[in-house]
């Protein structure tokens, strides 16, 4: 978990101070609302095999009275759509997320304007597996071209390989469950 949090500080330094702004200095009501994931890079074993078959997702934030986010995601897999419900516990450090029950180690805004995108680095553990994630969240349908650049710096900055990397099709029939 260390080394991964030093990747992300040594990520920072190779992205402009203006765009990557941690989340734990800020107000994180702008946060909030109905973002689509638009691209994803992943270290999850077989990502890189399926990712041409991944669909845009759709996530709602909220904010329960005790701080805590609450994501609302709907994600199709295996030919269905699935809503989930996942309520993430604030850590005592910053603006940083967790629900290690469910699996989410480690969840954090690394960079936004809030106002058109985010991108989210997220820790996972499932089952035996560990890996890390980081999703191009975007208020639209369409990513700006600054947020599809800073995607890829953050992607690349971190690690991932290119075959690691999917920009998501476009098929939005599973996201917009999500917003209903």
């Amino acid at each position: 978990m260390r080394a991964v949090l030093r990747a992300v500080l040594l990520a920072l330094v190779s992205v402009p101070r203006t765009q990557a702004v941690w989340l734990g200095r800020l107000d994180p009501k702008p946060l909030l609302g109905s973002w689509y994931v638009l691209a994803v890079a992943s270290g999850e074993k077989g990502f890189a095999l399926e990712k041409a078959t991944k669909n845009v997702e759709g996530v709602m934030v909220t904010l329960t009275p005790e701080n805590n986010l609450k994501m609302l995601s709907s994600r199709h897999r295996l030919e269905r759509c699935y809503v989930n419900v996942v309520e993430l516990l604030r850590q005592s450090s910053g603006w940083v997320f967790e629900n290690p029950s469910l699996g989410v180690l480690d969840y954090r805004v690394l960079g936004t304007n809030f106002r058109d995108y985010a991108i989210v680095f997220t820790q996972l553990e499932f089952k035996d597996e560990a890996f890390n994630t980081v999703e191009l969240y975007s208020r639209t349908e369409l990513a700006s071209q600054e947020a599809l650049r800073l995607f890829a710096r953050w992607s690349k900055g971190l690690g991932f390989l290119s075959q690691q990397q999917a920009t998501l099709l476009p098929d939005l029939t599973c996201a917009h469950k999500a917003f209903q």
